[in-house]
């Protein structure tokens, strides 16, 4: 692994736009690269980072609103949460489009920069509406333990173009969100995932079927002797796997029925055996031998914020499952655990908690947080399911712990179904809040155990 050349990318202009997790590390490294770059914010706090003052590379990064002069750029590298088209563009994104500027994401500029600096190092992309995260870290595991030159990244951090430059033999591991996949040019994964379809960002997409086509671009200007891998456990993808067939690349059908080697205690459920089975297929296609896909599998640690266990208290166990921000994510939780209080809520997707009825029978009692409570309420009372309007996660934890113990439930699971921008800067945020809370009453357990045992 090394570092790209500080004069790469000299004589090219880029505007970026949105300097979060990925806006700003693409600023910084285009600059180190040799480009020209405005770099702009709304939020003035963001456009104060002091990484944006240092001097680095050989190029310039001048902060100010874009659209303050004349709109010469060869291209706008628009960070995945702002739209350019749905529901309304951002204006600059509409500057960008009326002056023929093209817009893209910091995947294609790793791209185009390994691909510039000579490098031959292979590009594996995976999607899908729930589960690319855990592929993404699970794969990245298995070519690590293959001692393979490996780097993973994008949607699921660091940010694309943190990456190195990885040598001929080397392999991107990139999770690719829709918001992502819709701002490619000329990106070409060997190898690309997409796991399940179902409704979620519609605002963005339009329809469900606007949804689907940014979704398929993950295969987009595959070639033969490439690999595409498709889920066939939803209709979505089922109807994607048909124009699959139709194209290039090999197609490797997957399905969470079956596992084709052991996995741990990390990736329980059969949505886990879906992403075990994808991550072992790309990784025979990469050349990995099974003994080593199988200790991968085995050995795999889990991501936060993906049925992370956090703590047992007094025989319950507290897991963190912020990570499923629809019904559909949360259900694959749900189905691991039996007799458990529930932590649901925020900003509710389309349907809601409605999905999820035939599981109810597994939930005692449901505390509900954030904005969207009294709608998810109204599921639970339609369904005689008894819950509690708590409001926050301070006051659905401690609830949670007494709730268990006089309904003899043995999990307290936060899986919230819902978008949590109501309340924290993303699922993250609200994962560790709750592990947190979660550990203060461990501790306070401990203490009074001890004090206990003292008198």
């Amino acid at each position: 692994m090394s570092t790209f050349s500080p004069t790469l990318f000299s004589g090219k202009r880029f505007a970026v736009v949105g300097l979060g997790k990925n806006g700003l590390p693409a600023a910084l490294a285009l600059r180190a690269m040799g480009a020209e770059v405005v770099a702009w914010d709304d939020n003035p706090a963001s456009r104060a980072a002091p990484e944006l003052a240092a001097s680095s590379g050989t190029g310039s990064l001048d902060v100010r609103d874009p659209a303050s002069r004349p709109f010469v750029f060869d291209a706008l590298v628009l960070s995945p949460g702002i739209p350019h088209h749905l529901p309304k563009p951002h204006p600059i994104a509409a500057l960008a489009i009326e002056a023929g500027v093209p817009i893209i994401s910091d995947v294609e500029l790793l791209f185009q920069a390994v691909r510039a600096s000579g490098s031959r190092a292979r590009f594996v992309g995976i999607t899908g509406t729930n589960g690319k995260s855990t592929t993404t870290a699970l794969l990245a595991h298995i070519l690590e333990c293959a001692e393979r030159p490996a780097a993973a990244g994008a949607n699921l951090g660091p940010a694309a173009l943190s990456l190195p430059l990885l040598p001929d033999d080397g392999i991107y591991v990139l999770e690719m969100s829709s918001y992502m996949l819709e701002r490619l040019a000329t990106v070409r994964f060997d190898a690309a995932v997409m796991l399940n379809l179902s409704a979620d960002h519609l605002d963005r997409h339009g329809s469900m079927a606007g949804y689907a086509m940014a979704k398929r671009a993950v295969f987009n200007r595959q070639q033969t002797g490439d690999l595409a891998v498709i889920g066939i456990d939803d209709p979505g993808s089922r109807t994607m796997e048909k124009w699959l067939a139709t194209r290039p690349a090999q197609v490797v059908r997957i399905s969470g029925l079956h596992r084709p080697l052991e996995t741990g205690s990390a990736l329980p459920g059969k949505h886990n055996a879906q992403n075990a089975t994808a991550a072992t297929a790309v990784a025979r296609f990469l050349g990995v031998d099974d003994e080593i896909i199988a200790a991968g599998l085995y050995t795999y640690p889990g991501l936060p914020h993906r049925q992370q266990r956090i703590a047992t208290i007094e025989g319950i166990t507290f897991i963190n499952d912020s990570k499923a921000t629809n019904a559909e994510a949360t259900e694959r939780a749900l189905v691991c655990y039996d007799r458990m209080i529930w932590i649901a809520g925020g900003m509710a997707k389309e349907g809601g908690i409605d999905p999820l009825w035939h599981l109810f029978h597994r939930v005692v009692r449901v505390l509900l947080i954030g904005r969207d409570a009294t709608i998810l309420a109204e599921t639970l009372t339609r369904m005689a399911i008894p819950f509690d309007v708590v409001g926050t996660l301070e006051t659905a934890v401690p609830a949670a712990l007494a709730a268990a113990k006089a309904e003899n439930a043995s999990v307290v699971l936060l899986s919230p179904a819902c978008a949590s921008w109501d309340q924290f800067t993303g699922y993250d945020q609200r994962g560790d809040r709750f592990a947190e809370l979660v550990r203060g009453l461990d501790r306070s357990a401990d203490a009074q155990d001890h004090d206990a045992g003292a008198a």
